[in-house]
């Protein structure tokens, strides 16, 4: 009977060492499994990853950034004023670091659209305009020029850079070089809804009987920008030239007002844009049905707009400048967006 049991206990225990071997064999198998299972998607999920990475321009990488490293008791600028009492900074020389800007808006894939209104004989700025621009404006992003024009058929042909196009929008043109400019508002708030939101991240709407002397890049974008006149940039608002007459609708009293904005370079996300000129459009359209027009027409209605919708962002009178009426002062340390030397009655009453 023992020795039964001996034969059955022996019997057992080589069952379970057999069974014991197999179970390593299992284990092993399982784990050699697992392993190479995760080999194969470490490979192939980083195959994946770096063509996933090519595909959208390494805009998900993580780049070396090496700047001075600001300092909080060192201000940029000493000599005028960086940030609005609304907390919007104020673009001078020596206030951003472009490096640091464009790598910020090359993730964002950023493009901005320029638009620019070559009406009756303002065409013929229309070359100066796009070759200075080519040279200083946004440059190393993605730029459509929207070129607004009656005579489609003599804007020239001007080398574009990679990334760079230009769309010729064909528009009426009007007696009075107050109605163009005025209609332009019109104009870019209609453009905006149905093209430029589909286009573009960012307007920039400039005068085309300008050019661009300097650099003009991503420092300016923000969702809602104005530039100071060069001519008042020191006043007081007593003597700003706003719409002082309560019947219009760009009417600012006296005791208002921050700065006075130049009609001739603003922009912002086109959202804030199209607000901008459906406004500024609406109210022109108001002060016409009750007989009045504003003193400086679109230019005193984008103040107004401005005082009650402050801009994000201030560009300094850098951005807009006339060097032969108004020479160059030491506080600007760049003269960027400047104006052309031009008969102006003969240009606007041809």
């Amino acid at each position: 009977m023992l020795s039964w049991w001996a034969a059955r206990a022996g019997a057992s225990a080589g069952r379970a060492l057999t069974e014991l071997r197999l179970g390593r064999q299992r284990y092993y198998s399982l784990h050699l499994g697992i392993l190479l299972t995760v080999l194969v998607l470490v490979f192939f999920g980083y195959g994946f990853l770096s063509q996933r990475s090519e595909e959208l321009g390494d805009s998900e990488a993580v780049s070396r950034m090496v700047h001075a490293q600001p300092n909080v008791l060192t201000p940029s600028r000493k000599d005028v004023l960086v940030l609005t009492p609304w907390l919007a900074p104020i673009i001078w020389e020596g206030t951003f670091n472009i490096d640091i800007l464009n790598e910020q808006f090359r993730l964002l894939n950023t493009t901005i659209g320029l638009t620019v209104f070559a009406i009756k004989k303002y065409v013929v700025f229309l070359k100066l305009f796009l070759e200075t621009a080519e040279q200083h404006f946004m440059v190393g992003h993605k730029v459509i020029y929207y070129v607004f024009t009656d005579h489609p058929a003599e804007v020239p042909q001007v080398p574009l850079g990679a990334g760079r196009k230009l769309v010729v929008l064909t528009v009426r043109n009007y007696s009075r070089w107050q109605d163009v400019s005025m209609h332009r508002m019109e104009m870019i708030s209609h453009f905006s809804e149905q093209r430029f939101l589909q286009e573009v991240d960012y307007l920039v709407c400039a005068d085309v009987d300008m050019k661009f002397q300097d650099h003009v890049g991503v420092e300016i974008l923000s969702a809602l920008f104005g530039t100071l006149h060069p001519g008042f940039y020191r006043s007081s608002r007593e003597a700003f030239t706003y719409e002082r007459r309560p019947k219009s609708q760009a009417y600012i009293p006296w005791d208002e007002g921050d700065f006075y904005y130049m009609g001739a370079f603003f922009g912002g996300s086109v959202v804030e844009v199209h607000h901008l000129t459906k406004a500024c459009h609406q109210a022109m359209v108001e002060d016409k049905a009750n007989g009045i027009e504003a003193v400086w027409h679109d230019e005193s209605h984008l103040n107004k707009y401005l005082l009650y919708h402050k801009p994000t962002k201030v560009l300094s009178p850098e951005y807009m400048w006339d060097q032969q009426l108004l020479g160059w002062p030491s506080i600007m340390k760049k003269l960027r967006y400047v104006a052309v030397p031009k008969n102006h009655q003969e240009i606007r009453n041809r």
